[in-house]
């Protein structure tokens, strides 16, 4: 650009003062150089609108891209999910690697995935749940015009009159009857020689005689507490079972574990492991650990469960690249990692163990446990659930707040069962790790619900 200009500078002094120098051209060949110098500059004037073009395109380009990466960013998460029908969901975040739960109302079934993950392509995995009905009174099980009452997994019978049993399949005695003897006697010598009459009953400790009297022609038998009149014997007296006759009474069973039948009465008994209470119809857990009621060594911990202990060991793990000690019987912290060895700073910095008693089919969700940071060192605390499909199919890990996460029973447990999870809390600063600690928590769930 700048070597025409000085042409078409000279040019144009040779045009106007033809005398200047012997070099200056003719005008013929002045018109000829004008013209390829303007065919020079059309050329640069196409080359540089072609610039422009290729520049606009580009622009527009990078507008078209990071438009498209601002919408992928705010529409980065599954589409909403809802509780299924007589249900209920657990989770709210609907962002990739997040997780939600499932669970029914009692009385219903749960049919499909327990839990669905946000997967990287915004879809979430599994099957949309269901909550099924399981009436179990569907199927009329109580007899003789009892009426049913549909429990949780069970039902219970509410029995017409003169009917018992746990479906009603027992017919109640009668506890008093009258019978009517048609030879009428009126004076009292009479009455005696009636009575003396009277066939003698068997005896033993569910047999009794009944207590008979015979006023104006009409024979009166009773029985003592806890007995009733044999049929159509009215002379026999037979115990009552308490235990099958309110077995499962509107008023709640007679015992909370076992009722035996005694003559004329009952007694409840508790399992081992258990003492009973002084209404004679709980039981209470015997604390074997405080008691001393076990045979743990010294290097084992007792830790007290319903109905019995666990002796329990804790040795610290082996993680590869990292060197743990035991700083307390239930605690192991790492030993301090050399600056340049980056795989053992990744490694947890401590775990932690923790025992609980639990009783069977603990009602859900629930929470079970919380960990939280005192002091957290960095700008982030992160939580999460270690473990394979049994951890996951009983547990969730929920924040509570900004410091505290906590792990939550997401269903209920039959026992006997020994269920494990590990809570996992990490701290970060700027999306850098900067620790992790690992809390494994064991329950000990006992055969009983008390």
């Amino acid at each position: 650009m700048f070597a025409s200009a000085v042409l078409v500078f000279t040019l144009c002094l040779c045009y106007l003062n033809p005398t200047v120098g012997q070099d200056c051209q003719s005008r013929q060949d002045l018109q000829g150089s004008l013209k390829q110098i303007q065919k020079l500059l059309s050329t640069y004037e196409a080359s540089n609108l072609q610039s422009l073009r290729n520049l606009k395109k580009k622009i527009n380009l990078l507008q078209s891209t990071a438009g498209k990466q601002i919408t992928k960013a705010v529409n980065s998460t599954c589409p909403k999910l809802d509780a299924p029908m007589n249900g209920r969901k657990l989770g709210r975040s609907h962002s990739v690697g997040h997780e939600v739960h499932f669970l029914c109302d009692p009385g219903y079934e749960l049919v499909g995935s327990e839990s669905r993950v946000c997967q990287d392509s915004l879809t979430w995995s599994g099957q949309q749940p269901a909550c099924r009905d399981t009436n179990a009174c569907a199927c009329s099980p109580c007899l003789n015009g009892g009426t049913c009452v549909d429990e949780r997994k069970k039902f219970s019978c509410v029995c017409a009159k003169g009917w018992a049993g746990a479906t009603c399949q027992n017919q109640m005695p009668k506890f008093f009857v009258i019978m009517t003897n048609t030879s009428a006697a009126t004076s009292p010598a009479t009455n005696a020689a009636a009575a003396a009459t009277l066939p003698a009953a068997t005896s033993g400790p569910f047999v009794r005689p009944s207590r008979c009297t015979l006023t104006q022609g009409t024979t009166h038998c009773t029985c003592e507490p806890g007995y009733t009149i044999s049929g159509r014997d009215s002379n026999t007296c037979t115990d009552i079972d308490e235990c099958e006759l309110f077995h499962n009474g509107q008023a709640g069973r007679l015992c909370l574990h076992t009722c035996i039948n005694t003559p004329g009465g009952y007694r409840c008994s508790c399992p081992v492991g258990y003492n009973s209470t002084r209404d004679g119809r709980s039981c209470k857990d015997i604390d074997e650990c405080a008691t001393r009621q076990n045979n743990c060594t010294k290097d084992q911990t007792c830790i007290n469960t319903y109905g019995g202990f666990q002796c329990v060991h804790v040795d610290c793990p082996k993680v590869p690249h990292a060197t743990y000690v035991k700083t307390s019987p239930m605690r192991c912290e790492r030993n301090p990692c050399p600056l340049d060895n980056k795989a053992c700073s990744q490694t947890p910095n401590s775990f932690s163990y923790h025992y609980l008693a639990v009783v069977s089919n603990l009602s859900a969700p629930r929470v079970m446990f919380r960990v939280s940071a005192l002091r957290p060192m960095g700008d982030t605390l992160r939580f999460s659930l270690l473990g394979g499909k049994l951890a996951r199919r009983h547990f969730t890990v929920q924040r509570s707040d900004r410091l505290t996460g906590q792990l939550m029973l997401v269903s209920p447990v039959q026992g006997p069962a020994t269920l494990e999870a590990e809570v996992e809390m990490s701290e970060l600063e700027k999306g850098v790790q900067l620790g992790r600690f690992i809390t494994k928590v064991t329950m000990f769930i006992s055969q009983y619900e008390f």
